[in-house]
């Protein structure tokens, strides 16, 4: 059953909303909650909290049941059963109303400050839609984190960082801060953690320009982590061959083209020495590389073909979700802001 806490005391919208997934978080739920009404209460600006509850089966929602009754700044939501982090973000981004939508860790393995550092960028900086807070650029860190994980991470954001079209550093990261307008442009999907590699592609596949600040990552120091190796090396191989299919299959098809136009080469050489035996296996080598590259090169344009056609689609839902908040558009009768397709069934 899905939890909703109660709406803000005022009609007008919280300048930020932030949305925290929670799954099986009771050592960090009341510490983290507390935290980031801290940071923000000190900043001056108004806000609401979002604690996702995902299904967790340990006391995560009893806690977050006993920060929100009472208090309009955090509103509760969440589902009886475990649904990943996608489901609970996906469900946070419905309920948030602010001005800047920001995302973060449970476990606050970021310093909540940078909330508040990503909202400024984008108070000064008109032309910039989304803001990243990223490790790996210059002027980041990490403290803490073991070395296989962050080998890991390393190597997987280099990776993705060869399937996008812009020079971003960390692509995986879920503490980001977002326009209102780019969160009711998406229509999301992922259930798990690949939800923060789908919105990004999607946010850059409208045109909307994204920018990093840098920021520490630290390591968890209550509770679990969450990390699964197989999983995220999965969706990360899914992504980067569904955004740059030319990678895969171009790569794949030059190789098997050259070899066989090698092996074409070689028996050239030999039929000028000495006649050439229709029946050496080396023939139908040949011929088979040259005509599989060909094809699997053909999948790939196909591919690519696909992937343009799907930015055009983007772009045109960006285009009439302006067009939904404009006075006269068919939005939210509350607000007048478009409902939101990001929390598909």
């Amino acid at each position: 059953m899905t939890r909703e806490g109660p709406a803000l005391s005022t009609a007008e919208p919280p300048d930020i909303s932030v949305v925290i997934p929670m799954y099986n978080e009771q050592e960090n739920a009341g510490d983290t909650v507390r935290t980031v009404s801290q940071v923000l209460s000190a900043s001056g600006r108004s806000f609401e909290i979002i604690p996702v509850n995902d299904g967790s089966t340990d006391g995560t929602l009893a806690i977050l049941e006993g920060l929100a009754r009472g208090n309009a700044q955090v509103r509760l939501g969440g589902y009886g059963e475990n649904g990943g982090r996608g489901k609970a973000l996906r469900h946070g981004l419905k309920l948030a109303r602010g001005r800047y939508v920001a995302t973060i860790d449970a476990d606050l393995s970021y310093d909540p400050k940078y909330i508040i550092e990503m909202a400024r960028a984008l108070d000064r900086e008109d032309e910039v839609d989304v803001v990243l807070a990223s490790p790996y650029m210059e002027g980041g860190a990490t403290e803490g984190v073991p070395r296989d994980r962050l080998f890991i991470s390393r190597l997987g954001n280099r990776i993705l960082k060869a399937a996008i079209p812009q020079d971003l550093n960390t692509l995986t990261c879920i503490v980001r801060c977002y326009r209102r307008e780019v969160i009711d442009s998406l229509d999301l999907e992922s259930d798990g953690k690949e939800i923060h590699l789908e919105i990004l592609s999607k946010v850059l596949a409208m045109g909307y320009k994204v920018r990093e600040i840098p920021a520490t990552l630290t390591s968890r120091k209550r509770g679990s982590s969450k990390f699964a190796f197989r999983a995220t090396a999965i969706s990360h191989i899914v992504f980067t061959v569904f955004e740059r299919p030319s990678l895969l299959f171009g790569m794949l098809g030059l190789l098997l083209t050259l070899v066989g136009l090698g092996l074409g080469a070689y028996l050239f050489v030999l039929y000028s020495v000495q006649a050439l035996n229709p029946n050496r296996p080396l023939l139908t080598l040949m011929v088979l590389f040259v005509l599989g590259g060909m094809q699997i090169l053909s999948f790939g344009f196909l591919a690519s073909q696909v992937n343009f056609l799907r930015k055009d689609v983007l772009l045109n839902r960006k285009a009439i979700a302006r067009l939904m908040r404009r006075p006269g558009g068919t939005g939210s009768p509350e607000t007048g802001e478009p409902q939101s397709g990001h929390d598909r069934p």
